[in-house]
């Protein structure tokens, strides 16, 4: 039986299923993708600056800038000027940041081994490239 090639229609099943994998997850946490994306980020960069966060995410800043602010409610992220440049601001990972990024890290970890399973290390290697290239291929606009 020769594989189902629409790839977009298998890109955006899979999405949606993978999104309520991930959403269940972030749920227990309440978190949001975004919100354990920056704290993964921040893990392991602590104290970048919020523009950094922004690029390492794919995220336009001003979006950035509102999930700095609720992560900041909620405890997660100290937010602070730039000693260097009074205009920009750095993040910083609170230990109660620390801790549910851990839990969610070790969630995430669970899933993207779910994702791996069945398949060569050839084969991810594949679907890895593949992924990276659409970012290359249908690149950001500025309206985020």
């Amino acid at each position: 039986m020769k594989p189902d090639r629409r790839l977009i229609f298998l890109l955006n099943v899979g999405y949606r299923r993978l999104q309520r994998s991930i959403e269940q997850m972030h749920a227990q946490h309440n978190l949001t993708a975004a919100q354990s994306g920056v704290l993964f980020f921040l893990d392991r960069h602590d104290g970048a600056l919020i523009g950094d966060v922004s690029e390492a995410l794919d995220l336009v800043p001003s979006a950035m800038t509102g999930l700095a602010d609720r992560m900041e409610r909620a405890g997660l992220v100290k937010r602070k000027r730039d000693g260097a440049d009074g205009r920009s601001q750095r993040l910083y990972i609170t230990p109660a940041g620390r801790d549910i990024g851990k839990q969610a890290a070790a969630q995430a970890k669970a899933i993207n081994g779910k994702l791996m399973e069945g398949f060569s290390e050839q084969e991810i290697d594949v679907v890895s490239r593949w992924l990276s290239s659409l970012q290359e291929k249908f690149p950001r606009s500025d309206d985020g």
